[in-house]
């Protein structure tokens, strides 16, 4: 007899971007087969932060309360306070915000702090009479992270439309917000925008930024930026300014970028109605959020060195890895119809093939027969509506893996792309 599941358990059981991309993680360490693992979000392993975290977790674990720390106590439900009390300190420091603790919240990973946000803010009004419309979460630019796009409890929780292309020299492009299409009315619950983006390494201007921001204010909704690539930490932004915040702004920090994506931890400055509000959820989800990366983290947030770690550390590694992989696309895909978003941050490479005879959802079908795993473009445009053949030529590729991967990678997918074109 199969299992009868409610309509919420079917929402979240059915195939997804996330899903996906997470299975065939999976799939790729398991070690069932030999694959070419260039898509997925996983960071590089970076052997000078890796010895950084490897002496850290020693002194921990030497240090009696530090280790009942991280693995002895709950924490409060909006996270460890020592922690938070730290991160607020050095965001003042570094960009003169008036925080405190009570403007910070930590998450289990940003996945789930995207959940609680968009679903705090977003979907059916709280009247008790249901005459409230459902509100929507907006992205003013797409392609966007495919991990928003399957958070929302209820359907229809997004929208979103299409970017301004400007092509430009030596087969790059960029994406850009068209302004005079994008419209912020009663509708909207909350603006969001990833910068750098994610999947396509863009960086929204300071420009762009602050016309959102104007637009988030004069509609009363706040404006979400997931800065999880982004400055202060993992600071992998190559051109651009820093990150904006104000009362009306949620910043969506991580640990996982700067290499600790196992030890799930999100890190969200907001004001503290809505930190109370996600720690009143968290209680109910998990009780408190895992304890671990805010004790590993704690001294190198408390004494600033993790900036340190992002600008002489991380960012140089993947700037380097992203001109690399460049220079091997220009090799390998001589005579092929293609463009690559402009790689201004974050460690993927955006691949666009106009023209394409088959979809994108196909390629990724056929590379992964080769041992080649990517992420089909068409995932990444939550809230799009209508046809655009645009969506079904793109790719998303992970740079950041060893170079003899991510160079053998990209030769498998030219000659995918070659046979295709037949």
């Amino acid at each position: 007899m199969s299992t009868r599941f409610s309509q919420f358990g079917e929402r979240f059981r059915r195939p997804t971007g996330a899903l996906e991309l997470m299975s065939d993680l999976g799939e790729a360490t398991s070690g069932k087969r030999k694959y070419l693992m260039l898509g997925g979000g996983n960071p590089a392993r970076i052997p000078e932060m890796e010895q950084i975290f490897r002496r850290e977790m020693a002194r921990i674990v030497r240090e009696p309360e530090e280790f009942a720390r991280l693995s002895g106590f709950y924490s409060a439900p909006d996270g460890d306070i020592r922690f938070r009390s730290a991160v607020a300190d050095f965001l003042r420091r570094t960009y003169d915000w008036n925080l405190t603790a009570a403007n910070i919240a930590l998450t289990s990973g940003s996945q789930s702090a995207f959940f609680m946000l968009f679903n705090l803010l977003a979907g059916k009004g709280s009247d008790p009479k249901g005459s409230d419309p459902i509100r929507r979460i907006l992205f003013p630019l797409t392609p966007e992270y495919l991990g928003y796009g399957d958070v929302g409890v209820v359907d229809h929780l997004f929208t979103s439309q299409r970017p301004v292309i400007q092509e430009l020299p030596n087969r790059m492009f960029k994406y850009g917000v068209d302004f005079p299409a994008l419209k912020v009315d009663d509708s909207i619950a909350a603006i969001c925008v990833s910068r750098p983006t994610n999947p396509t390494g863009n960086v929204l201007t300071q420009t762009e930024m602050n016309r959102l921001d104007e637009l988030a204010r004069k509609a009363g909704v706040p404006l979400i930026l997931d800065c999880a690539y982004g400055p202060p930490f993992p600071d992998i932004q190559f051109v651009g300014g820093p990150p904006l915040w104000n009362d009306n702004t949620i910043l969506c920090l991580s640990l996982s970028k700067i290499g600790l994506p196992a030890v799930r931890t999100g890190i969200v400055i907001a004001k503290p109605e809505i930190v109370q509000a996600m720690a009143a959820m968290q209680s109910v989800m998990s009780l408190a959020p895992p304890s671990v990366g805010a004790v590993l983290a704690h001294s190198m947030m408390a004494d600033g060195t993790i900036l340190q770690y992002s600008r002489e550390i991380v960012r140089p590694y993947y700037e380097s890895r992203a001109k690399q992989a460049v220079a091997w696309i220009n090799e390998f895909f001589d005579g092929l119809q293609m463009r690559i978003h402009e790689p201004e941050g974050a460690f993927f490479l955006w691949l666009w093939f106009p023209g394409l005879p088959i979809t994108s959802a196909e390629l990724y079908k056929r590379l992964k027969q080769r041992g080649v795993l990517v992420l089909s473009g068409h995932y990444f445009f939550p809230g799009l509506e209508g046809d655009w053949r645009h969506r079904n030529e793109c790719l998303r590729v992970n740079y950041s893996q060893d170079p003899d991967t991510v160079r053998e990678g990209l030769r498998q997918i030219a000659r995918e792309v070659r046979q295709a074109h037949g």
